[in-house]
């Protein structure tokens, strides 16, 4: 017997336990025939170690209409090959032997008159969209444009579980594309610094997440809404919306997921200022991360930021704002040595996050020149405006009247003339 890779993958991909299959394979069946199958998890287990080669008709059917595939596609392997008829004559011969020919005319009347088959293609376009959010964030990030547009993309995946027929699996997938789309309206949010709108669409997000069953998605959410605090300067509540992140079951899975949530843990110790608890977060963050497989499927959204350097980069913020300036300026170079090209906003926080930290240790002259080294079209930014004009102030206070502290008010008026 040769086991059915395929198949098993497709099932992790999922995270699909036998059981499950089964089930959904028994409700397809029941759609087809109007008798539930008789599938059971013995059944699954006979595909995957390759015991059964090709099932039944209406289960190759069911399969298919579950993956949004071919049998074939799924491991399966025709006793006999046709090479002269199409899949669907294929299909409705199978059915008439089946069902003595009856299941042919249910098929032909249901053609008809039933509503849109919702399936693996509607999902795949949704991704693609999200895709494209993820990567208009990481060009531009905090827009008012980003947000609106994240949250009616979320309404287009709601409305497609009203639009058709579609296999439980499939209406999960709806709603985890529904609640990604709007974690990335609540991200829009926070980073433009429009907390109340992000407040909104964080409970939003939490309940379509909930009802997808998708912990990767949860766990997205919850990390933000713990960041979403930490802006707010509410470290109590930072830590319980970070807890519920790093308690659901792919952190326990995936120590890249486990990383991140102790890499954010670290950044919230540090408003309170206990470095201690700073080290130990970001201790056990640089552990998982080690760990962390790098060629494992994982979520686009996490894989598109998460590496060492957004792991200094928030051991930076997390030291910044303990006030250890030498542990901060330390990250802040070793992430900007590590950042990825295309993120010009994360690599413009880090450098103003950088020149804080210089300034902390009263290093003047090059504390100016590294705020002034951000490029004039990402420093408007609203999150990096608002950090440039704090910069502003604490160097007005630390060297009012200074040869750098003229420089940089130069430097800002001929900064803001020329961005109007």
């Amino acid at each position: 017997m040769v086991a059915n890779v395929a198949l098993r993958l497709r099932m992790t991909e999922r995270r699909m336990t036998k059981a499950e299959l089964a089930r959904e394979v028994n409700t397809e069946v029941k759609t087809l025939t109007g008798q539930v199958g008789t599938v059971s998890e013995r059944t699954v287990h006979n595909w995957l170690t390759g015991q059964t080669r090709w099932p039944p008709a209406k289960i190759r059917y069911a399969l298919t209409t579950v993956f949004g595939c071919t049998a074939e596609e799924l491991g399966f392997v025709p006793t006999r090959r046709t090479h002269t008829a199409r899949e669907e004559d294929v299909r409705r011969r199978d059915f008439i032997a089946v069902a003595g020919g009856s299941a042919v005319v249910a098929l032909a009347t249901s053609t008809a008159t039933a509503p849109r088959r919702i399936g693996l293609t509607d999902i795949q376009q949704l991704q693609a969209r999200f895709a494209e959010v993820v990567a208009s964030d990481h060009r531009h990030g905090g827009r008012l444009s980003i947000e609106t547009r994240a949250g009616q993309l979320a309404d287009e995946a709601l409305a497609l579980q009203e639009a058709g027929s579609a296999t439980q699996w499939i209406r999960a997938q709806l709603y985890a594309s529904a609640a990604s789309f709007m974690s990335s309206a609540m991200w829009a949010a926070i980073d433009g610094r429009r907390f109340d709108a992000a407040l909104q669409h964080q409970q939003k997000a939490a309940s379509l997440a909930a009802m997808s069953g998708d912990s990767s998605i949860q766990f997205r959410i919850w990390s933000h809404t713990g960041s979403l605090y930490r802006h707010l300067g509410r470290p109590g509540d930072a830590i319980a919306a970070n807890d519920v992140a790093r308690n659901l079951p792919i952190a326990r899975r995936d120590p890249l997921f486990a990383s991140l949530g102790h890499a954010r843990h670290a950044a919230i110790h540090g408003l309170t200022g206990d470095t201690n608890a700073v080290r130990r977060s970001l201790a056990h963050a640089q552990d998982a991360l080690d760990r962390a497989d790098p060629g494992a499927s994982r979520p686009l959204w996490i894989t598109a930021f998460y590496d060492q350097s957004e792991l200094d980069s928030l051991a930076l913020a997390a030291f910044l704002a303990a006030g250890s300036w030498e542990d901060a300026e330390a990250r802040a170079h070793r992430s900007l040595a590590l950042r990825r090209g295309v993120m010009q906003r994360s690599r413009a926080i880090t450098t103003v996050r950088l020149a804080h930290a210089q300034l902390g240790q009263g290093d003047i002259g090059p504390a100016v020149a590294t705020a002034m080294s951000v490029p004039v079209e990402v420093s408007v930014h609203p999150r990096i405006t608002g950090m440039l004009n704090v910069f502003g102030t604490k160097l007005n206070e630390l060297a009012p009247g200074s040869g750098s502290a003229r420089t940089w008010a130069e430097y800002t008026h001929d900064t803001r003339r020329a961005s109007t």
